[in-house]
């Protein structure tokens, strides 16, 4: 089992290098399943010192590959192009692992392969958010850490054959959210079984939420949702629309709990600072999710009115 570790990265170095850095970390004993492994860092075109510092740093298993702004997933797919490895591992660029993570995946689905007496699975890591970037391992597990995601690619395992099976990510996904998910969607299909992995673990890194952020996280919002229709159009099913919330039990709830809106950035800003200035950025983030999820739903339903006009 050799591994390739796919990673796209955008203009991220100060967390890239811990990232790397643990990676060339990696404890794999004499004896080990894994035969080796490489890290392939693509840069979707960053404007920072991601690419010089790359070039001049000491990472032995890292061969670097760059491509203008195009997004993640045409720089996973550009990744898997040029990985090495039967086996490939996604994570993110801020996300930082144990020295044990390969260990953990490659045990991982060798006991599922033999318990299944097939090899149609991938392993799905635990990923624990934080905040804290001088020891981000340092977090706890959190109720807020639980995902239901399928396939994702913050933390994921899969052999590569799999990969080039299903077609790889639609690069149609050029705005934030859902390539991952739309990919785990026709692996589904394949009969692809998720195994989870809590063993391999890592620790992905924000920095404190502040108001200034909110801009950008409403726009990743309403990117969201236009890429959430164009997920719905190549899987036109009740559980996609579940999942991207176009849904009138969305656009209810969501209305509620904004009171049609009442509830937004200007009006819930004093109460988050208070909360930020309490040591609480976490908490502030949530709250603010109350009408970050109502700009992602009217965001779909905008970018569903588009298609049917063009249709």
């Amino acid at each position: 089992m050799f591994f390739s570790v796919v990673i796209p990265t955008y203009n991220r170095q100060p967390i890239l290098e811990k990232c790397l850095k643990q990676l060339e970390a990696q404890q794999i004993p004499d004896h080990s399943p894994i035969a080796g492994y490489e890290v392939v860092v693509v840069d979707d075109g960053s404007t920072d010192d991601t690419v010089d510092w790359l070039q001049t740093a000491n990472l032995p298993h890292v061969r670097l590959f760059q491509q203008d702004h195009q997004g993640p997933a045409a720089a996973r797919n550009l990744g898997v192009q040029q990985a090495k490895g039967d086996t490939i591992i996604f994570i993110d660029s801020d996300l930082v692992v144990m020295p044990g993570f390969l260990r953990a995946h490659a045990a991982a689905l060798l006991a599922a392969e033999k318990a299944l007496g097939s090899d149609r699975l991938f392993t799905y890591g635990s990923v624990i958010n934080t905040c804290n970037f001088e020891h981000p391992t340092a977090e706890p597990f959190k109720i807020t850490d639980y995902s239901r995601a399928y396939f994702a690619t913050g933390n994921v395992a899969i052999a590569r054959k799999w990969l080039e099976q299903a077609g790889l990510f639609d690069t149609r996904f050029q705005l934030y959210g859902w390539e991952d998910l739309e990919l785990g969607v026709r692996l589904k299909q394949f009969g692809l079984k998720l195994i989870k992995c809590p063993e391999a673990v890592g620790y992905h890194w924000h920095p404190p939420f502040a108001l200034d952020q909110i801009p950008n996280l409403i726009d990743k919002e309403i990117q969201r949702g236009r890429m959430g229709v164009l997920f719905y159009q190549k899987h036109p099913t009740w559980s996609v629309r579940l999942m991207i919330q176009m849904t009138w039990l969305h656009r209810i709830l969501w209305g509620i709990l904004t009171l049609g809106g009442v509830l937004n950035e200007r009006s819930m800003a004093p109460f988050l600072q208070w909360l930020i200035d309490r040591g609480k950025p976490q908490l502030a983030l949530e709250a603010a999710r109350i009408f970050l999820n109502w700009y992602n739903v009217q965001g779909v339903y905008a970018a569903y009115a588009e298609m049917q006009q063009r249709d």
